[in-house]
């Protein structure tokens, strides 16, 4: 073997070495730091701090005297559950919740996230939940906590040989942990998911996560109560209308409610103001609604004509369909969310959610592009409708594959059908397309019948740019 050979074999020898040597290195420097989990120690949050759910607090403050008095419960043989699901709509407060849970208990709180379970290395997710158990269980009395379960407790696949999957490991040492712990030692998990639905069944059984806690949108009433919990932390002027704002922030979270008054706080201080006034929450609510309104829109008078007669389109068929909901604001002005125009209107959350009711906001969807199609034919319809045909389709699977609405396909949840029998949802796209089709028509024919009021809609926009309920009663 000529020399250059023998030095680019040792070459190799030497490059491979090095590789598998720094790859060891890095899997054991994984395997030291298992006990490196993040946590607080500790929560200062209490019930007072959350305003809404009552029904979820006062189930978990049952959980807290199971911590604080377990005497009470010995007398009758009552075990503390060892788990609790919290699981809602993001944005809801689950997060907040565990925490005043630990904060009320007076108990170490331990908070990781399932994504901190899924590792490259084998074995190294199920080692980091030995290692979190086994921290609580020297802390004695505590909360660990687990945002994001899903990313560790997705359903098993059944008789196709998934046991050595690393994500199997982690969820039975999970499972391992949490039925190995006694009654006793005062350690509670609570889980947070947005997909309870995804979740293996092993976890939700009694003994695993015993208490299953939905975490709800607010209603009005819990609505008023988290605006006035965020406002008393600012400084806001004294005759702003709580009412009012309940009213415009239906399906808010508690979240998104925190992220409007704090967004009024940004403009108050644009505007050098001393306090938060209506006109500033006002203008926070358009700009997380529909995006900030560009100040200086290049003037494309086409464009303008358009938008116009496509947002006149939603106005009208939202007040003619459901005259229940308010029009808040109707803009043909360009916002920083792309939207070349919007109508925002506010629905009575009170009410039940019925067929007609869905197939009325179908409608109103439909409606801009119908609009443009009646007023400027077919072949100048405009891309306006992107984000409309979007919406509509998602509602339109929905109203067929999980609400059983539809007379063709009738009472069956698709979603289901197409999991346990393994089979495409072929057929579904065939009943969107015929519900669409149908109430397309009926949108056009509500438009052609109306023709001089939406025009006068339209001819109004153009003119003011932005109009109000009360510009839209052209009786």
């Amino acid at each position: 073997m000529e020399t250059y050979q023998i030095v680019a074999v040792l070459g190799v020898i030497v490059f491979v070495y090095f590789i598998f040597f720094k790859n060891k290195k890095s899997a054991q420097k994984e395997i030291n730091n298992l006990s490196d989990i993040e946590y607080l120690s500790s929560s200062t949050t209490n019930f007072d701090d959350i305003a809404g759910n009552y029904e979820a607090k006062a189930s978990l403050l049952e959980i807290v005297d199971f911590i604080k008095n377990p005497e009470k419960y010995t007398k009758f043989n009552a075990r503390m559950p060892k788990g609790v699901m919290l699981y809602g709509s993001p944005g809801t407060g689950k997060t907040l919740m565990a925490k005043a849970l630990a904060g009320e208990a007076g108990v170490p709180f331990y908070a990781v996230s399932g994504s901190d379970f899924v590792q490259v290395y084998a074995g190294l997710g199920a080692g980091r939940i030995r290692s979190l158990f086994k921290k609580a269980k020297r802390s004695g009395k505590s909360v660990i906590f687990i945002d994001e379960i899903d990313a560790i407790g997705k359903k098993r696949m059944g008789g196709n040989m998934r046991g050595s999957d690393e994500g199997d490991r982690t969820l039975n040492a999970l499972l391992t942990e949490m039925s190995g712990f006694s009654d006793e030692t005062g350690i509670v998990v609570v889980a947070a998911t947005n997909r309870i639905d995804t979740l293996d069944s092993a976890l939700l059984r009694p003994g695993r996560f015993d208490r299953q806690i939905e975490i709800m949108l607010p209603d009005r009433d819990a609505r008023k109560d988290i605006l006035k919990l965020y406002m008393d932390k600012r400084n806001c002027e004294e005759n702003i209308d709580i009412d009012k704002l309940a009213d415009l922030t239906v399906y808010f979270s508690g979240a998104m409610i925190e992220n409007l008054v704090n967004e009024a706080s940004l403009i108050a201080i644009r505007d050098n103001s001393e306090e938060i006034s209506t006109e500033h929450i006002e203008k926070a609510y358009l700009n997380v609604l529909a995006g900030t309104e560009q100040k200086n829109p290049s003037e494309n008078k086409n464009q303008k004509i358009v938008t116009s007669y496509h947002e006149a389109g939603h106005a009208f068929v939202s007040k003619y369909l459901m005259p229940e909901n308010k029009i808040i604001r109707v803009s043909v002005i360009p916002t920083s969310k792309g939207a070349g125009g919007y109508t925002l209107s506010t629905p009575n959350s009170t009410e039940v959610i019925t067929k007609t009711k869905i197939k009325n906001q179908l409608s109103v969807l439909l409606a801009g592009r119908v609009s443009e199609e009646v007023f400027f034919g077919r072949d100048n319809v405009t891309i306006g409708a992107q984000n409309d045909i979007e919406r509509s389709t998602s509602l339109a699977i929905d109203y067929i594959t999980k609400y059983g609405m539809d007379d063709d396909t009738g009472f069956i949840n698709f979603n289901i059908l197409a999991n346990e029998l393994k089979i495409p949802l072929s057929g579904v796209e065939k009943s969107v397309k015929k519900l669409i089709d149908e109430l397309y028509f009926e949108v056009m024919h509500i438009i052609e019948k109306n023709r001089d009021k939406v025009e006068a809609i339209a001819n109004l926009l153009i003119e003011k740019e932005v109009l109000y309920e009360s510009d839209l009663n052209l009786s």
